[in-house]
């Protein structure tokens, strides 16, 4: 790979003030993109939830749930 300067080159640059600064209503130079940039494609791990906590999550919520429900029952009878 071949290194990419992102920094815009000032004397090819229109509006810059020397030391690189932008007067008041010009536009400043847009970025440079840089091909290095970025993560490597090496990993995609899947989206979403995985099987075994969903399913742990879930029993939690039915026995808790069947608690209530026995405890509404024990307090009617």
């Amino acid at each position: 790979m071949s290194y990419v300067n992102p920094d815009p080159e000032p004397e090819r640059s229109t509006g810059l003030e020397p030391g690189g600064g932008v007067p008041p209503g010009e536009t400043p130079p847009a970025e440079s993109s840089m091909p290095e940039a970025g993560p490597l494609e090496t990993h995609n791990p899947t989206k979403g939830w995985a099987k075994g906590p969903l399913a742990a999550i879930l029993v939690l919520v039915i026995l808790i749930a069947a608690f209530f429900l026995v405890y509404a029952l024990i307090l009617i009878l």
